[in-house]
């Protein structure tokens, strides 16, 4: 089961953003098969939805910015080398993990030695998101970029797409302004634990039920968006 955070019900203050990627990555879960590694996988909260592979490795990185207490990692690498022989992977899946890679072209070249020919990689990046997990967080990425990246390190890509549109994009960017600045930072009522209950109880729901209803409403637009999904395929 994918836990509750990042499959959340609607009063979350991150529902939309995370609804989304558990969306898109149901969705192509089941092209990954064979020996999948989770590259930047954290507490692998995905893993459930790779019902096609038959072993499942998560790798990470001990960086600044982000605690891996009790977190089921497998293998931590150096930042530069992934330390498995050539070809060890039939696919690669990597979530909300490229913004943090401060060298993305070094370490492209080495998934894509890990991962055997016509081998594929799952990925998704943030791209209207705030700063997260500091200072470790380089880059945001738009799907051209990151389509000639992984085109000028030995795949082809097989799918580009979006999670979130423009009014989406506007309103869970907004719930977290409210979630967390209102909290934390701006008001003499933040130190009170009715207020912050009230606002995490009633608020943030009522906000995310409201645009639920009126999302209808809104003329469709992704040239905003919150995620960017990628499968990709090792060139033989």
């Amino acid at each position: 089961m994918v836990p509750e955070n990042f499959n959340p019900s609607i009063g979350h203050p991150l529902y939309y953003i995370r609804k989304g990627l558990y969306s898109k990555i149901s969705l192509y879960a089941p092209q990954l098969k064979g020996q999948l590694m989770d590259f930047g996988c954290g507490e692998k909260p995905y893993q459930s939805l790779f019902t096609n592979v038959q072993g499942y490795t998560g790798v990470d990185y001990d960086s600044e910015g982000h605690s891996h207490a009790n977190e089921n990692i497998d293998v931590y690498y150096d930042g530069v080398t992934l330390p498995f022989e050539p070809a060890r992977f039939d696919s690669i899946f990597s979530s909300e993990v490229f913004e943090h890679v401060f060298t993305l072209q070094q370490i492209l070249p080495e998934l894509n030695r890990v991962l055997k020919p016509g081998g594929k990689m799952l990925i998704t990046c943030p791209f209207a998101w705030e700063e997260h997990e500091v200072p470790a967080d380089y880059a945001r990425y738009t799907r051209f970029a990151l389509k000639d990246m992984l085109e000028k390190n030995g795949f082809k890509v097989l799918v580009s797409d979006k999670s979130g549109n423009f009014m989406t994009t506007l309103h869970q960017l907004f719930v977290v302004y409210i979630n967390d600045q209102w909290l934390h930072r701006v008001f003499f009522f933040s130190k009170f634990s009715f207020f912050k209950k009230l606002v995490r109880q009633v608020l943030v729901p009522l906000l995310n039920i409201a645009f639920y209803i009126t999302k209808p409403v809104w003329p469709e637009s992704d040239s905003l968006y919150l995620n960017t999904i990628i499968v990709a395929e090792k060139c033989s």
